[in-house]
């Protein structure tokens, strides 16, 4: 299956959940509006394309599973964009969500992408062990164990000179939770050995990093047009990033080098199960930057 259409089922399930019964119209508008405001699902993509590299047909199941890891992550996007938060006027190329809607529902809009994905998940048609495995692995990825924790300890770092560790403790949380999950939903899913479990969940956690490494260049390197929001927000509200701390050769430098380990990672599956990577290749060598 084509990429594009991946990414239409699962803006479809996503759809077809708000529309199956919905109580206040303004409230799904609102909603919607991020969801199909574009990106390039990569979470979900991560997820589809890792279970047909292990010979998985999709089923709508795997869509809604899909769709709610991109509800969470919209649902995050809408709330860091608030005045009390990174304070940005646009997402994704169009304007932030409290900017349409106003604050009061774009607040309760993310809200709702934060609950209601571990619905959809539970009315998949999956084993009922494998949906508690998948919403426990999501509840953690994204509340006070993940996520939410890693946003409260960026922004308790503005304004300070973070070491490293504390960086990647912060940016592990807050960004490469999310990321890892389609890794271990996926393991759970196809119900796989702990070894092959253990080498997908490392090979996320180390696509994690590599994203925020590039997140934070680009927010220095790239313009509106290219990153979809205002550049340079790190710059001005004085977070530590990765080219802050290591400059930003040094910064590229470990972007390659967590890329390449990706790499790796993903031939010792192919050693050791029926794994057929190209897809998943090509989703993180997306993620080099040239020049």
């Amino acid at each position: 299956m084509r990429q594009e259409e991946k990414r239409n089922r699962v803006e479809e399930a996503i759809r077809s959940f708000y529309e199956e019964k919905t109580v206040a119209p303004h409230l799904v508008d609102s909603v919607l509006y991020s969801i199909q405001a574009g990106g390039k699902r990569l979470r979900p993509l991560l997820l589809l394309e890792l279970l047909e590299a292990f010979g998985q047909d999709l089923t709508d199941a795997h869509f809604q599973v899909a769709g709610a890891l991109e509800m969470v992550h919209t649902g995050s996007l809408i709330h860091d964009d608030l005045p009390a938060m990174d304070d940005d006027d646009y997402r994704r190329g169009q304007l932030t969500n409290h900017k349409k809607f106003g604050e009061d529902l774009a607040i309760l809009a993310g809200d709702a992408l934060f609950l209601d994905p571990f619905g959809m998940i539970a009315t998949s048609q999956l084993p009922d062990t494998v949906k508690v495995a998948l919403i426990l692995e999501l509840s953690d990825a994204s509340g006070s164990r993940g996520m939410v924790a890693g946003q409260v300890l960026d922004m308790e770092g503005e304004h300070k000179q973070l070491t490293l560790e504390e960086l990647q403790t912060i940016h592990a949380n807050k960004t490469g939770r999310l990321l890892a999950y389609p890794f271990i939903a996926a393991g759970s899913i196809l119900e796989l050995e702990a070894d092959i479990r253990q080498l997908l969940k490392q090979l996320g956690q180390k696509l994690g990093l590599a994203f925020q490494v590039r997140d934070d260049i680009l927010d220095l390197v790239a313009d509106f047009e290219a990153l979809g929001k205002t550049p340079q927000k790190d710059l001005v509200a004085e977070k530590s990033t990765y080219p802050a701390l290591l400059g930003l050769e040094a910064s590229k430098a470990l972007l390659e080098r967590e890329l390449d380990a990706c790499g790796d990672l993903l031939d010792q599956l192919v050693a050791i199960c029926a794994f057929h990577p190209q897809a998943i290749k090509k989703l993180i060598e997306g993620l080099r930057i040239h020049g």
